[in-house]
């Protein structure tokens, strides 16, 4: 097995990185973080159902994950599963093209509605796409070079995500809206199509199932066993809640730059595009720094760079600070998603891994979802400065338990 994973690593470091490449640009022209919070913002005023955009793809994204372990640890190939359930992670967003199209017609109100039902099947496709897909990876990248692999991965995606941007923010500008949104959602559908032929590349060994590996209680009451007895990943847990209060600010910046400090649609793609270049240049250095000197210390700097970047977006005087503020964001961003991943990958054995990663991410969903409910509401009752003030406090206090009650398993005592 080990002989099969360094013959094809190669190729495998190649096709995953062209598939983390080509879903990258197609994020560019429908980015959770700016695009489609801001077309949200053409359909309605509620800062409360604009914060539920990144809401739904998070709470999608981490709530399957857990339900689809057992059966997972029982596979012997997990490509099969990836390739089926990632289609319905890209569909969504021809339907949002659609309806970008039809909203002349249709009116905002239709139009809110069935974006959300497409945000609630992109988010859904995604989680269960996740569990497998971070197997599937953590079987043919050496657990040695993983957090590096993340690190490129997701630097080239941010890298080509970058260009997307600018070229969306151009698209914003110059096309009538809705249209102009229509536009970017196609694009996006091209690019996650291209993406995905990459990931079918992929050469995946069929690999050995160890009974001797299973626990022999009830899948539920193993959960219970592994929360109860592992301390460390239940700390873990914490700090993945939350981050997700820590982050939740993120959702708001473009909006709040737009409305309240007079930031242009154009400058809303520049925007957009440091955010991924910060990303492209900071995930090749943080991943090979978290395999060096470890991922529990790297993951202490995301919460910092998230605390700063809530805490200017808090105090900023004008749009300019915006910069420092996506630039820090963009650091954030890549450790919770990069070396949060790896991380989470380094807890358990070979069978209950799967176990591992579903809870790392199920456990989170009601987090994921609330977050951005209190920011919006927040953001609704007392102002975008409330917002930005909680998630500082949130992540200040992800620090402190990082620090001294979550360990990296890779790393002796």
């Amino acid at each position: 097995m080990e002989f099969d994973v360094k013959k094809n690593l190669r190729h495998n470091y190649i096709a995953n990185l062209l598939d983390g490449s080509f879903f990258g640009l197609a994020l560019g022209f429908a980015s959770f973080t700016t695009i489609l919070p801001l077309f949200v913002s053409t359909l309605t005023n509620s800062a409360v159902l604009i914060g539920l955009v990144p809401a739904f793809h998070n709470t999608g994204f981490q709530l399957p994950q857990l339900f689809i372990a057992k059966r997972m640890g029982k596979m012997t190939t997990y490509k099969p599963s990836v390739m089926a359930m990632t289609i319905h992670e890209r569909m969504p967003y021809l339907g949002l093209a659609i309806i970008a199209f039809l909203i002349p017609a249709i009116g905002p109100q239709i139009g809110l509605v069935l974006t959300f039902i497409m945000l609630a099947w992109q988010g859904l496709g995604a989680g269960f796409t996740a569990n497998p897909w971070q197997n599937l990876i953590n079987k043919v990248i050496p657990g040695d070079y993983l957090a590096t692999f993340f690190g490129f991965q997701s630097s080239a995606a941010n890298l080509l995500s970058s260009g997307g941007a600018i070229a969306a923010g151009v698209i914003l500008e110059k096309i009538q809206a809705p249209f102009n949104f229509s536009l970017c959602f196609l694009s996006a559908v091209v690019f996650f199509g291209a993406s995905w032929i990459a990931l079918n590349m992929t050469r995946e060994i069929p690999h050995k199932i160890d009974p001797s590996g299973f626990v022999s209680l009830p899948f539920w009451k193993s959960v219970a066993t592994i929360l109860r007895n592992d301390p460390g990943f239940r700390w873990y847990i914490a700090v993945r809640n939350l981050s997700q209060f820590g982050t939740m600010a993120f959702a708001f910046y473009t909006v709040f730059a737009v409305r309240q400090l007079g930031m242009s649609e154009v400058m809303v793609g520049i925007m957009t595009s440091v955010l991924l270049i910060t990303q492209t240049i900071a995930n090749p250095i943080l991943g090979w720094l978290a395999d060096r000197w470890g991922r529990r210390n790297v993951l202490e700097i995301g919460a910092a760079a998230a605390a700063l970047s809530a805490f200017l977006a808090w105090i900023a005087p004008d749009s300019t600070v915006f910069i420092l503020v996506f630039i820090l964001a963009g650091i954030a961003n890549t450790v919770f998603w990069t070396i949060g991943m790896a991380l989470t990958l380094s807890f358990g054995t070979e069978e209950k891994r799967p176990t591992y990663v579903g809870l790392a991410n199920t456990l989170i969903a009601p987090s994921a979802i609330l977050a951005p409910l209190l920011g919006g509401t927040l953001a609704d009752s007392a102002g975008y400065s409330a917002t930005f003030a909680t998630a500082t406090i949130a992540s200040l206090a992800s620090i402190l338990i990082l620090h001294f009650f979550v360990h990296d398993p890779r790393i002796a005592i």
